[in-house]
């Protein structure tokens, strides 16, 4: 892969790096596993709710089935996904909510408000983030969503280049992804477009 441009200095892997551990100590210390993946010079953003189970057990981000079917609409493979060089991974809530009446938690706010906005400034330039669900639309979009998660992917062009917003690929979607097929026909099918296009600079 070709980086047609040099990259900053005053981005870099160390700086980075130091504040991935920060953030990781900050939650060993609550007995609470962060999993998480940023990079310096990450093209793309991927901000979901928070770990399942799964990957809270493993500490591999998407390592589940939802990853699995994440990964085919963004037509990359496991290498290219687990590139920090490319994608960052940084959830609403870094750690597993735990378990609720209806499933898990709903992801705890302080996370991102404690730590985006530190990612975000060692980050070079504006990579394009993919906001997957509801918490991640709600907290980013704010007032520029629309009434209803489906009308807001629906209008995912007028977000861009800097938002894709994208409902969560879990297997639970499914339902909804059968009535709403324009979402793989034409969504998905930009979004691969896309991604394939920032792989190339």
């Amino acid at each position: 892969m070709k980086r047609a441009k040099i990259l900053s200095s005053q981005y870099s892997m160390a700086t980075i790096d130091k504040l991935a551990s920060q953030i990781k100590s900050y939650y060993r210390k609550k007995n609470m596993r962060a999993v998480f993946q940023i990079g310096a010079h990450s093209k793309i953003i991927i901000i979901s709710q928070a770990p399942g189970k799964k990957v809270d057990e493993t500490g591999i981000p998407w390592n589940d089935a939802s990853g699995k079917k994440l990964k085919e609409w963004l037509g990359v493979t496991d290498r290219e996904f687990y590139n920090p060089e490319i994608f960052s991974i940084m959830p609403m809530d870094f750690c597993y909510p735990g378990k609720g009446p209806k499933g898990d938690l709903p992801p705890r706010p302080e996370c991102a408000e404690k730590w985006h906005g530190k990612i975000l400034k060692n980050i070079e330039g504006t990579p394009m983030k993919l906001l997957i669900g509801k918490y991640a639309i709600d907290y980013y979009l704010g007032e520029k969503k629309k009434e209803t998660i489906t009308e807001t992917v629906k209008h995912y062009k007028e977000y861009l280049p800097e938002f894709f917003p994208l409902i969560h690929p879990s297997p639970r979607n499914i339902g909804w992804q059968k009535k709403n097929p324009w979402f793989e026909k034409e969504a998905v099918k930009l979004l691969q477009k896309t991604i394939s296009k920032l792989l190339e600079e």
